[in-house]
């Protein structure tokens, strides 16, 4: 753990000192104190995991989210940050954000990314040698300890004077509160005003993430002239809306599973005489000897770039226009996190993390 904040806290002096403090495989003497200091405070850092990990904060305990904000907003405070809690509307049921501010005046401003919400309750940290256990101990708790433990080394070496950071943690990461311009308003407001974001939740495999892709949802109804089956396919009676909506969406399929990056998933279908469909649940009924009026099918779309997204919509709803005899189809979209797409900015922040680790012989 001790390197891995070396590693956060190395790649956050250079533009803290707005410089190259180092060449590879040296030290200099700011880097050497982060070091020390790190060392020095490993049973510190240890013990405040525990400290967080055993106060239960999964995303609807809206007390216990809090619980843990407050811990991290003294520790932030002490530090010289202005730290202030950000309660959300009572209607959306999450806790709010922690959102803690230096405003420095030297080096580039800086946006430092966490959560203290979990999935799950229950488990108690524990030590099994050198992993720990316990919910949320990875996610994300130890990030928002690795976090604050690199600004308290930087702290340490001296060079946060008038660093312009902010630091934000908030509390509905697991499940966003909604519309997601409340619960992540003050997120981008903090991002717009920032020239480098660092998130610190782990990823798989210690690896660093220079890009995401974004999401979307999507909603399809079909009609189609019910009568019954022995006259399906006739010209007044057409194809019937399930054949319509077979044909969408395979279309759909060969239209567009091959795109990299793009992912797009049917996720419910019900069909039938009648049909009802709400997020996650949907009915159906009918008869064998009646041909389908109604189809309702929800899903997703996953895009690496608003272009991408665009334009996969766009053939979508070609697709869409195009029915069956006696049959029509409406596809509606419903925008939910934005791509992060990869720039050279973002490569060049992994080139140098892959330096530190490189000087720090990892």
């Amino acid at each position: 753990m001790n390197k891995l904040i070396w590693q956060c806290a190395f790649v956050l002096l250079t533009p803290v000192l707005a410089c190259v403090c180092a060449d590879a495989q040296t030290l200099s003497p700011e880097e050497q104190k982060i070091a020390s200091y790190i060392d020095a405070h490993q049973s510190e850092q240890i013990a405040l995991i525990e400290k967080v990990v055993n106060l239960q904060s999964p995303t609807e305990n809206i007390a216990g989210v809090k619980q843990v904000g407050m811990v991290f907003k003294s520790q932030l405070e002490s530090l010289g940050f202005t730290a202030k809690w950000i309660d959300m509307p009572v209607v959306m049921k999450r806790a709010g954000h922690l959102l803690a501010e230096r405003k420095g005046t030297k080096g580039k401003r800086l946006l430092l990314l966490g959560h203290i919400d979990t999935v799950l309750s229950g488990e108690k940290f524990k030590r099994e040698g050198n992993r720990a256990v316990g919910t949320g101990t990875v996610d994300m708790k130890a990030g928002d300890v690795v976090l604050l433990y690199a600004l308290k080394a930087l702290d340490a070496a001296g060079v946060l004077q008038d660093a312009r950071i902010v630091v934000m943690l908030t509390g509905d990461e697991e499940t966003a509160g909604w519309p997601l311009a409340i619960s992540r308003g003050d997120m981008i407001s903090a991002a717009k005003n920032a020239d480098l974001a660092l998130s610190f939740e782990s990823a798989a495999g210690n690896r660093a993430t220079v890009g995401r892709r974004g999401s979307s949802n999507w909603t399809m109804e079909v009609t189609g002239q019910t009568g019954h089956s022995a006259g399906i396919f006739r010209n007044d009676a057409g194809a019937g809306a399930i054949f319509e909506a077979a044909r969408i969406l395979d279309q759909f399929y060969e239209v567009l599973h091959k795109e990299k990056y793009l992912t797009f998933n049917p996720s419910v279908i019900v069909g039938g005489t009648q049909a009802t469909l709400n997020v996650t649940a949907g009915t159906a009924s009918g008869k064998t000897n009646v041909i389908p009026a109604k189809v309702l099918v929800t899903g997703d779309l996953r895009f690496i770039s608003e272009q991408q997204k665009e334009a996969a919509r766009a053939k979508m709803r070609d697709i869409v226009a195009h029915s069956l005899p006696r049959t029509s189809a409406r596809i509606t979209f419903e925008d939910r996190y934005p791509a992060m797409t990869p720039n050279e900015g973002n490569y060049q922040l992994l080139k140098q993390l892959d330096q530190v680790s490189q000087d720090l012989g990892s």
